[in-house]
């Protein structure tokens, strides 16, 4: 039987087992399920705050606007599958997005605008701050920025005499475990700048912060070139994926 003469035809005896045909909408307008889930999801996140979601339902929200016409539950899915939670979905590189089946530039360009958004906040909450008594806003910060990121990257803070942050810069990015830092050149930013204090920060994209050996000779070289000219050295971070080391803390320099 020719099925396109029939298209507009309900049978009058359902096939035993068969599931509903799923709703179509009129050219232009969404499906009326999909206009109730995404009316559900909206409703839920207003009401519970992001924690009373999921990742991949979170990120649907974000989808939403980039495919106003489509179910995006299993691109979303995919999405967590391929990176991981959603923190690292947003911060994902575009080449690595296009690898996922579905995203397109409009969904490239919602989830860097989450990414921007997200740094800009956090990152209004340390500057021209006293970074010593705004410390977990400053951690938050760094996390946001950097923690998420899959190379290594290193990120100069500095600070005037008051210890308020004055300028967050990023010095290098490196490969999945090394990055270039030169005592040289932090020391010549830090008088550019005419910061009175450091903060030293990188990431561990393999999740684990835990300080190698060249990463404390390094910081040892800046703290000493440092105080040659008067500049305090207050850390060094090193970023996981959950949680952060502070080499002043482990008593490494």
């Amino acid at each position: 039987m020719d099925e396109t003469s029939h298209s507009c035809q309900e049978s009058p005896l359902p096939l035993f087992g068969a599931q509903a045909a799923t709703p179509v909408a009129a050219p232009g307008k969404q499906p009326s399920y999909l206009i109730d889930h995404r009316r559900r999801l909206r409703e839920r996140f207003m009401e519970g705050g992001a924690r009373a979601m999921p990742d991949y339902e979170l990120l649907e929200l974000v989808l939403f606007r980039a495919i106003p016409r489509q179910d995006v539950k299993p691109l979303a899915r995919r999405l967590i599958d391929s990176f991981g939670d959603f923190g690292r979905v947003v911060s994902a590189p575009p080449a690595r997005l296009r690898q996922v089946t579905g995203v397109g530039e409009a969904v490239i360009q919602e989830l860097k605008i989450v990414e921007a958004a997200s740094q800009r906040l956090a990152r209004s909450k340390v500057m021209q701050r006293p970074v010593l008594s705004s410390w977990e806003a400053l951690i938050d910060y760094c996390h946001t920025t950097m923690s998420h990121a899959e190379t290594e990257q290193f990120r100069l803070l500095l600070l005037d005499r008051k210890n308020r942050l004055i300028a967050d810069e990023e010095q290098g990015r490196g490969t999945v475990d090394h990055v270039p830092v030169y005592p040289r050149e932090v020391i010549k930013r830090a008088l550019e700048a005419n910061a009175s204090a450091l903060i030293l920060v990188h990431n561990h994209p393999s999740g684990d912060p835990t300080p190698s050996e060249a990463d404390i000779v390094i910081t040892r070289q800046i703290a000493q070139a440092a105080e040659l000219f008067g500049i305090v050295l207050h850390d060094h971070l090193i970023l996981g994926k959950d949680r952060e080391v502070s080499l002043r803390a482990e008593g490494f320099y």
